[in-house]
């Protein structure tokens, strides 16, 4: 079947190869699954570079999320049938064709979610209403809180955005480009702001959640958290961690950092559904749908990892397993 791989730590572009890997078979409670599509995520990415390397096991197939079809299932299950549509998750490896994943990792599709949505319902909308439930367990009622929110311009961003106007919060969409910050204009509530690492938004916030990390991070936190505040961080685009320094200078602060594979494996199938439902519904109305600048042949992975690295692209990658 074809597949990806990761031999060795580097730049994405030259260390994923496409390979010919030997189709496995589902054992006791495990299932086969026929990938559909798959997405292209940062958080796929940054492991490929080597910055998780203490918890990243050579070799590895790529890719936290996307659905697929069952195909065969083992032993023992009884929860999924061949035909059945999933999302399979709590570990990487859906760049590839065929994936043997233990059925209780996998969360059944409703059938009116559409492809496209159905291989973007896990990692941005999981994330974004865990984010959430951190300012909830720190603020309470987020009503009138004033939040800002770094890197507003991705998919992520902009349901953020969504959920904390839903929330009753005022919220400030910070993005570096004048571009970014019309389009995001149009498309969600609250106000938005120019910032990067040479200019800060004139404004004052109750928490901020970072996607950036770095020297603009720290000095968000230095000049514009009020005391009391929360710094929620589950990103780091930039790949600089925020200077210690600005961390200690403000003890009045709360840090946190979300890492979704952390809450997805302590808990519980229970609550995980529960999200997916969140997420589900979330697709149904829009708010959490994401923008898909195009579907790319899994065959052609180098033109779809050109395209990631693309400052213009605008919107999610898709790749397509099937070609």
């Amino acid at each position: 079947m074809r597949s990806t791989l990761v031999r060795q730590f580097g730049d994405p572009r030259q260390v994923i190869a496409l390979v010919d890997a030997e189709r496995g078979t589902p054992g006791s409670g495990e299932v086969e699954v026929a990938v559909a599509l798959a997405a292209i995520n940062p958080s796929d990415l940054i492991p490929v570079t080597g910055a998780y390397s203490a918890r990243t096991s050579l070799p590895f197939v790529p890719g936290f999320e996307g659905f697929g079809t069952v195909t065969r299932v083992g032993p023992g299950v009884m929860s999924l049938k061949p035909g059945d549509r999933v999302v399979p998750i709590g570990a990487s490896g859906l760049w590839q064709e065929y994936l043997i994943r233990p059925a209780e990792w996998c969360f059944a599709l409703p059938d009116d979610i559409s492809e496209t949505d159905a291989a973007t319902c896990y990692v941005n909308p999981l994330t974004a209403l865990q984010l959430i439930e951190a300012l909830h367990a720190h603020f309470g009622s987020l009503e009138g809180r004033r939040i800002g929110v770094t890197a507003a311009g991705s998919a992520i961003g902009g349901m953020l955005m969504k959920l904390l106007a839903g929330e009753g919060a005022e919220a400030t969409g910070i993005v570096r480009t004048e571009r970014s910050a019309e389009r995001l204009a149009r498309e969600v509530p609250g106000q938005i702001a120019l910032g990067d690492e040479q200019r800060l938004p004139d404004l004052r916030f109750d928490a901020i959640i970072d996607a950036v990390g770095g020297p603009f991070a720290g000095d968000l936190i230095l000049r514009t958290l009020k005391p009391g505040g929360a710094f929620v961080q589950y990103g780091a685009l930039s790949n600089v961690p925020v200077p210690q320094g600005a961390i200690q200078a403000r003890p009045d602060i709360r840090f946190s950092f979300l890492w979704l594979r952390t809450w997805v494996h302590s808990a519980g199938r229970a609550a995980i559904e529960a999200a997916f439902a969140k997420s589900f519904e979330g697709l149904r109305s829009g708010l959490f749908r994401s923008r898909i600048a195009e579907i790319h042949p899994l065959c052609r992975l180098d033109a779809a990892l050109t395209h990631q690295a693309d400052s213009s692209r605008d919107g999610k990658l898709l790749l397509d397993p099937r070609c």
